[in-house]
């Protein structure tokens, strides 16, 4: 399907919103990178997943110029083979997200949950192996888009109905190994950190952890993982279940638009949060405490652990 759907005040929001997340996702995400790359010395196992998730947002909003264009001037402006790259850049690295924020969110987790165990300290170590691992997969799943639709699919730019996205087997993989998988390890994930932090006396009974604040951005993260990204996905179940309309393809558009908010949600909900908490919280007192509570009772050691993200 050939259909557009051309809109002029809808273009204005995108317009307006893609400058928006260009503007500030990008210096954001830069202020990020600053900050974890200068200060390796005390760079944990979740920094790494951070700096390549700042990366990964980076490569995404310099993609939006593109679409701004697009939006501001008449669509034939833009020959077919950049509204492709960019699209599948745009893509690859908003999945790329998906899977370095699940990524963050385990690592919390097991880090907190077995503070004692030395088979979790070792798998931690291989961070980067993880991440490389990630870029590798949403490379690989990319590129057969790229040269297939350049064969098959004449799509109008941006404005296009997402033909590729809603065929049954990429729509399958798409929404249990990208979106279904990611989510039940963030919920599962934050619920063992929520409830690791409520059972663990170190962290009740310290003036230097905030465990209500703690909560707080877990349950943050959560919310603004679902919100940018539910709506898009249960966009291309609609788009495949559906005969495709304007009003449908217009949600689509939205729903790709709120996913991109995501680029300049996560500096905000995990690079300032974690530098707050290196400010607010003394980890090496935190460690102490909890090595004190864990000598001198057996039981509930696991859920003892400062939050060293």
């Amino acid at each position: 399907s050939n259909m557009t759907c051309p809109n002029r005040e809808q273009d204005r929001v995108f317009v307006g919103v893609f400058s928006v997340v260009f503007i500030f996702g990008l210096t954001l995400n830069l202020t990020a990178l600053v900050v974890f790359l200068r200060n390796s010395k005390s760079r944990s196992h979740t920094t790494v997943y951070m700096i390549h998730l700042a990366f990964a947002d980076i490569l995404l909003v310099c993609t939006l110029p593109v679409r701004i264009y697009f939006h501001s001037v008449l669509p034939q402006g833009l020959p077919q083979d950049i509204c492709e790259i960019t699209g599948l850049i745009m893509l690859s690295n908003m999945y790329s997200s998906i899977f370095l924020l699940m990524c963050i969110s385990f690592d919390r987790c097991i880090a907190v949950c077995f503070p004692l165990s030395s088979h979790v300290r070792e798998g931690r170590k291989k961070a980067w192996c993880v991440c490389l691992g990630i870029w590798i997969l949403t490379i690989a799943t990319s590129l057969p888009i790229y040269f297939r639709k350049k064969k098959e699919y004449n799509i109008t730019c941006f404005g296009g109905f997402p033909s590729y996205a809603t065929e049954k087997a990429p729509l399958v993989s798409t929404l249990i190994m990208g979106f279904g998988i990611p989510l039940i390890i963030m919920i599962l994930s934050s619920w063992g950190l929520i409830r690791a932090i409520s059972k663990s006396t170190a962290v009740q009974t310290s003036d230097l952890v905030d465990s209500v604040r703690i909560k707080r951005m877990i349950i943050t993260n959560l919310a603004i993982f679902l919100f940018c990204f539910l709506p898009y996905h249960i966009m291309l179940l609609i788009l495949y279940a559906s005969e495709c309309s304007c009003p449908l393809l217009t949600a689509y558009r939205y729903s790709l638009m709120v996913a991109c908010l995501n680029a300049m949600l996560d500096p905000v909900a995990y690079y300032f949060t974690t530098e707050t908490f290196r400010r607010k919280m003394d980890v090496e007192a935190v460690r102490k405490i909890w090595q004190m509570n864990s000598h001198s009772s057996d039981g509930n050691t696991r859920s003892r652990a400062p939050l060293t993200t």
